[in-house]
């Protein structure tokens, strides 16, 4: 099979990496719209502007599926990019909500959402979560992380801060749903600030799980044909790339 991977910048990298180590692809292409991250503070028609114009980019490959890496996307704009594509079109925020579900058995527990600022306005993962008879929900919209892991902060003095802004008055949660893409990226941080007993659910793995539960993938790829795209500066996203994913 061969998918697609749309991000607003870099951090669908994150998902790219679990689509990698699962094997479940033959060939897997990227597109980041780096020129106009990030989505998290942008309204609502503008950002599914943006993801029909994804699918319009996507239309140059003969594709099997396409992955949304954006929770933002994912929360605003798949229904319109349904509508226009050849292909059928998976989202995180569904895959993030579903993972809770099959790893958090308590439906009383704590859970925190963190997201950008869209993210967070659109409910989604709220409305979701609360379907399904999660009512313990803390949610805050954390976007500057987003800058800091564009910048390949990862740990130190900023970030500890930036913890301390965010989350100086949160009652620890049982489980993390990391909303954002980039978030992964400081997931160490994250469990360390937290502790080890609390839950970290990563969009690249929650779609992973979603689309075994989906599709059969009768056969495994472990060196998949890779292409990088990015609305500005390519090189710089395929240099991430590589250094992230640790490709030639």
């Amino acid at each position: 099979m061969k998918v697609g991977v749309f991000d607003s910048g870099i951090g669908g990298l994150t998902v790219v990496k679990s689509l990698i180590q699962h094997q479940l692809f033959e060939e897997i292409i990227y597109y980041g719209d780096t020129a106009r991250v990030p989505y998290g503070i942008k309204d609502k028609n503008t950002i599914i502007r943006y993801g029909l114009e994804a699918v319009e980019f996507f239309k140059n490959f003969e594709l099997d599926l396409i992955i949304v890496a954006c929770n933002t996307v994912s929360a605003y704009a798949l229904d319109e990019m349904r509508e226009i594509s050849s292909c059928p079109i998976y989202g995180v925020v569904k895959a993030g909500v579903l993972a809770c579900e099959n790893h958090v058995d308590d439906k009383n527990s704590n859970i925190l959402i963190l997201g950008t600022k869209a993210t967070v306005n659109s409910k989604a993962y709220d409305n979701h979560l609360n379907t399904l008879g999660f009512n313990n929900l803390q949610v805050k919209a954390t976007g500057l992380f987003v800058p800091l892991v564009e910048e390949e902060i990862y740990n130190g003095k900023i970030l500890e801060a930036t913890f301390e802004h965010y989350f100086q008055n949160t009652s620890n949660p049982h489980a993390i749903i990391l909303g954002c893409t980039h978030f992964p990226l400081i997931s160490d941080a994250l469990q360390s600030y937290f502790g080890e007993k609390t839950k970290l659910i990563h969009s690249g793995e929650a779609i992973v799980e979603y689309l075994e539960q989906e599709f059969t993938f009768s056969q495994k790829f472990p060196e998949p044909k890779m292409k990088f795209f990015a609305s500005e500066n390519p090189e710089a996203l395929r240099n991430i790339a590589s250094k992230w994913l640790d490709i030639k």
